[in-house]
Parts: structure tokens; C-alpha cells; sequence
């Protein structure tokens, strides 16, 4: 699947490339068209160009592994609002595009379960959307640009899902890897970032954010919420789930008061790389989500 989107993203570039060729050495039929041969020629070129511009981010925008990527954007976010992992029209999805600087996100103020592949946006790495019908939250341009760009991760998934948000309001923070098996599958991939600095209404916070990661797939925030990061859309939503029921299943036994029993860290690790090294299960789940979540 990686190697079919990023030749069908190099493909669309290349296609980018072309239709940016054809328009600008055509550039006085262009002018003409939209009616603006008259103008000086610095003018038509700016013009010309502008156009260009948008009917490249179109044809990236429509690309079928880009169309694919929304697709998937789309329903991992229905899948959450199905799930209970959403909140109001806040917080967001994204993924990188293959072999460009842009990534796919949600918009702002649709709820999750009526987003379709048309309402998903393209925005730059420095935030900035580019392609799309909907705007964009400020706080989701500076968190997802900043995670993208410095942590390098390909998918970023960021909810304030109600169990896992819990947990970053104890003392401890995260979740306990060696408690529940749906935990010790996180084991070794989680950070904790404690210092909670108000809304990321600036690219520094985003950015601190994004650092604090240190390369982690989990990263709890604390009093805020949590981000979890994959490779592939289907993964990370296998991990957003499974993580929830991870901190669910911690939380219901912390209220019984009763002792916890933690299992030895070295089986934490093994199930958590017996996890990792099988990922099927994550594929049949998207998958399964697919036909239910039309």
C-alpha cells in the first residue's frame, strides 16, 4: 500500500508538473481566456500563474492516492465520533501527503460524523490551507504542522478521548504499561509531556509540543489530551481505539480501590513487540469500520 501512494503521489506530481508547462508556455491563450490579454504582460503572467497555481492544487487535491487518503482521513474520523473518542467540533486528524510538504486535515467546525472525503482540506507545513472547501482551526494548524515537520510523523491523531484525558490529569500522567494487555501493547512508545501551556494558538507551542514527543507514537499532554501517531491511517486508528480501552480499563480498576498488579516490564515488551510485528488485526478492523461506517 506504501509503495502503490507514493507512486501514485510521484505520478500526480509529475502531472503537476506537466499541466504547469503546458499552461505557462501557453500563457497568452490563458490570458486570453480569462479575459485578460489587455493587460500588460507582467499582469497576464501573474494572472496565468494564479491560475496555474489552483489548477495544480486541484489535480492534487483529486489525485487518486490523495482521493484514497481522504477517503480513509474521512472515516477514521467517523470512526471515532462512532467510538466516542470525539468532542464536540473540536480537535483533529491529519496525514501527510506522500512526497510533498502538505498533509490532509479535518475542518473546523463540522462534527466528525459528517465528515465525507470532499470536507477533508489540504494545508501546508507551515499550516496554511491550500485546497478546500472549509477552513481550518488555528489550533490545528500549529499542532499538526509542528508534529509533521519536527517529529516527522506520517499520520497525527489528536483527541481529548475521555479515559485517556483522565489519566493526564493524575499525577502520574500516562497510562501504566504493564497493567492491561491493550496497554502493554504501548509499551516503550509513549512520552509524557506534563508542562500543560494553554492553548496552541502560536507555531511555539505547537512546536514545544511537537519536541516533547521526542519520536514517540503515544504522547500524553498533560491536562489537555493525547496524540497518537502511526505510519498509516489504519494503524493509528487501531492504537487511538485500542488506547482508549487501554486507559478505560486502568481507570475502572483505579476506582475500585482495590491493589493493582502490574505485570514484570520485560512481558510488557515482548507483547508490545508481538503486537507491532503483526499488524493484520489493524487492517481487518479499518476495514470492518468501512462497511459499517458508510
Amino acid at each position: 500500500m506504501a509503495f502503490s501512494l507514493l507512486f501514485a503521489a510521484r505520478a500526480s506530481r509529475s502531472q503537476e508538473s506537466g499541466i504547469r508547462e503546458q499552461i505557462m508556455a501557453n500563457h497568452a491563450n490563458v490570458a486570453s481566456d480569462l479575459g485578460l490579454h489587455r493587460l500588460p504582460f507582467n499582469l497576464q503572467c501573474k494572472h496565468a500563474a494564479m491560475t496555474t497555481s489552483t489548477l495544480v492544487l486541484n489535480t492534487l487535491f483529486d489525485a487518486p492516492a490523495v482521493t484514497r487518503l481522504r477517503q480513509d482521513l474521512a472515516l477514521a474520523l467517523r470512526a471515532a465520533a462512532h467510538h466516542g473518542l470525539a468532542e464536540g467540533v473540536c480537535n483533529h486528524f491529519s496525514v501527510a501527503i506522500p512526497d510533498t510538504e502538505h498533509f490532509l486535515l479535518n475542518p473546523r467546525g463540522l462534527l466528525w460524523s459528517e465528515i465525507g472525503a470532499e470536507d477533508i482540506v489540504i494545508v501546508d507545513k507551515e499550516g496554511n490551507k491550500i485546497a478546500g472547501r472549509h477552513e481550518v482551526e488555528p489550533t490545528a494548524m500549529f499542532i499538526h504542522a509542528a508534529v509533521h515537520r519536527i517529529a516527522r510523523k506520517q499520520c497525527v491523531l489528536h483527541t481529548h478521548m475521555p479515559y485517556a484525558t483522565a489519566l493526564t490529569l493524575t499525577e502520574a500522567r500516562a497510562l501504566d504499561a504493564t497493567l492491561s494487555q491493550n496497554a502493554m501493547r504501548f509499551y516503550g512508545r509513549v512520552a509524557v509531556d506534563d508542562r500543560y501551556n494553554g492553548l496552541a494558538l502560536d507555531s511555539g507551542e505547537g512546536e514545544r509540543i511537537a519536541n516533547a514527543m521526542n519520536g514517540a507514537d503515544i504522547a500524553f499532554l498533560g491536562n489537555h489530551g493525547v496524540i497518537v501517531c502511526g505510519e498509516r491511517i489504519d494503524y493509528a486508528y487501531d492504537d487511538l481505539y485500542y488506547l482508549e480501552r487501554a486507559c478505560a480499563a486502568q481507570v475502572i480498576a483505579l476506582s475500585s480501590g482495590l491493589k493493582l498488579c502490574p505485570v514484570d516490564e520485560s512481558l510488557a515488551a515482548r507483547v508490545a513487540s508481538q503486537v507491532q510485528s503483526e499488524r493484520l488485526q489493524s487492517e481487518l478492523f479499518f476495514e470492518a469500520l468501512r462497511r459499517q461506517l458508510r
